[in-house]
Formats: C-alpha cells, structure tokens, sequence
C-alpha cells in the first residue's frame, strides 16, 4: 500500500487544484498512486541547485543530485504511454570561485539516464533572454572576469520515442522575407551552397506560420529585429511589467524570484497535450503553470511547499477574465 503524505489544499478551480507540500513526498503515496498513467504533461522549473539558500528552499551538490535523480521514477510513473516531461534548468556556480558548476548538467544527465524510468531526451531547448541583469554579479560586473550568464535550458523527455506533440499548434510568425516570398510567389530555384536543391513550389505554401526553433528569444536580439517567438508566446507578456508582477507591486508582495514565464510555459502546454488532459506541476511556486493550462483548457495540478506562493497562485487566478477562446 502507497503511504500516506499529509498536504492542504489551498485552493481550486473547475479546472484544478493546488497543493501545499513536499511534491516527492505526496507523489509516492496514496495521491500519486491515482495518478499514476493519467498526467499527459509534467512541466516544472524545480528549485535549482544553488550555492546560496533562497526564501524558496534549494538542496546543493550531491544532496541535491541525489534528490532530483531519484525523481525521474517517481515522474515516468505518472505519465500516460504518449505524455512528456519538461524540466527547466539554469546553470550554478562553484561556491567563492568563477567556475561554472557542473552538477545541473549532471542532474539532467543522470535523470534522463535513471534505468528505472526508462525515459529518453526528446529535444533540449535554450530559453535566452539578453535583457537579464548581469550575474554572477561578482565575476561579471566587480571582478569583469566573466559574461553574462543569460538562459536556462530546457528538456523534453518522454517514455515514447514519439510522445504527442504536434508543432503545428506553435508556429511562429513569417519573417518579412518569408511574408514577401508568398505574396510574389517566386524564389530562387537554384541549387544552395549545400548543395540541396528546392522544388519549385518548395516554399510557396501558406502554412500560417514558419516552424519554431528550440531557442527562445524572450526579448529583439538587436534594435529593429523583432523576436520571432512562437504564436504561444502572445499568450501573455512575458516581461516585468505583466498583470501579476504589477498586481503583486501594488500589493506590496514580494513575487516568487524564479518565475517560468507564461509564454514559455504555454509553449508546451499548447506543442504536447491536447484540451482536457491533465498538467502537473510539483515544483508550482506562483503556478504559471497551472493558470496557463487552465486558460488553454487543460486539467492541472500544482504542488508546491510553501503556502505563500499558494496565495500568490490565488491572486493570479483572481486577475483573470477566464479561460482563453
């Protein structure tokens, strides 16, 4: 028989529900054997492995690989035969030294390879963002001995090798050249430097839409060079400026300092499941997540240890004009 985890429920939707508790406490008992074969997405940027403690809790070094690895087991259990996992990863630094950490790349290693899984990567994205404030502050802006550190990357695993995905749902918009190409109906035909040769109707369709990339650039790379993200991306805006930060503001409350951004996390909501399925999100904090899948019609649950970013996931529902058409 499963064990039993106490948790509180600190509020729900029609749609959802959110958890407060430990996550891989609540998955290997009575809840998380419900569950198990029923969640078609788990998307989570669990606490990353950091050398400093956070008012959002983090484990380190082999304590922290030890925890997140043994995770990968507890997660495939939970999958339907076709659903996904999404894990979001930024990078650490080696405790008083400029030397990168090697131990988040370590984790993602290990957790895909975790032979009680039985996952597989399906792709890795890289989510960039050249408006980040300088950091590691002390290597980059005081000692000027390092770059700046600006993505987390993200991956995709599955227990399928062709888990549900459709990227058609994710296109992003035309370039200008692309837009033009379609309205002239006319392009070069002649072979390329690679030596591939294109048809001559190879690029006159209409797809609504040019096929994502896996790099995300949540902000123009340069001055008159729009960011072509995918169409999920217009989901919400993604900077500082969006309808929770400036809710929270207003409040005086301090919003969780990792926060995924809407736009990202209604990128996979939207490219792996489809309207009804159920999206778990064991690390939720605010539950970006959870509001996102909700306004897409998906199911969601979301756990998370602290009651204070429960709340905050409270104020995020209260702000909506409900589900998106």
């Amino acid at each position: 028989m499963p064990k039993r985890h106490t948790y509180r429920e600190l509020h729900r939707t029609t749609a959802g529900k959110y958890l407060r508790g430990k996550a891989e406490e609540i998955l290997a008992g009575k809840l998380g054997h419900q569950l198990r074969g029923k969640v078609q997405l788990i998307l989570t940027s669990p606490p990353f492995p950091l050398n400093t403690k956070k008012s959002y809790g983090n484990l380190s070094g082999d304590e922290y690989r030890r925890w997140f690895v043994g995770l990968a087991e507890t997660f495939s259990d939970l999958l339907t035969p076709d659903g996904s996992i999404v894990v979001e990863m930024g990078n650490s630094w080696t405790p008083g030294r400029p030397v990168q950490s090697m131990l988040p790349i370590q984790c993602l290693l290990d957790f895909a390879a975790n032979p009680k899984a039985g996952l597989r990567l399906c792709q890795e994205f890289i989510c960039y963002n050249p408006a980040r404030l300088p950091s590691p502050a002390q290597w980059v802006t005081v000692d000027r001995e390092r770059t700046t550190d600006s993505y987390t990357r993200l991956w995709w695993l599955a227990k399928s090798d062709r888990p549900k995905a459709d990227n058609k749902r994710v296109l992003r918009p035309y370039s200008a050249a692309m837009r033009s190409l379609l309205s002239r109906k006319t392009f070069n035909t002649k072979a390329r430097p690679s030596e591939h040769h294109i048809s001559e109707k190879g690029f006159l369709a209409n797809n609504g839409g040019s096929i994502a990339h896996n790099l995300f650039e949540l902000e123009p790379l340069s001055a008159g060079r729009a960011a072509r993200l995918p169409n999920a991306f217009a989901f919400a805006n993604t900077g500082s400026g969006d309808t929770f930060t400036a809710a929270c503001r207003k409040r005086r409350i301090t919003p969780h300092p990792a926060r995924m951004p809407a736009g990202l996390a209604a990128f996979f909501v939207e490219f792996l499941t489809d309207k009804r399925d159920l999206v778990l999100d064991p690390f939720a904090g605010s539950n970006t997540t959870g509001f996102v899948s909700e306004q897409l019609g998906r199911r969601w649950l979301s756990i998370d240890a602290s009651a204070t970013y429960g709340a905050q996931s409270r104020l995020r529902f209260s702000l909506s004009n409900g589900p998106r058409r």
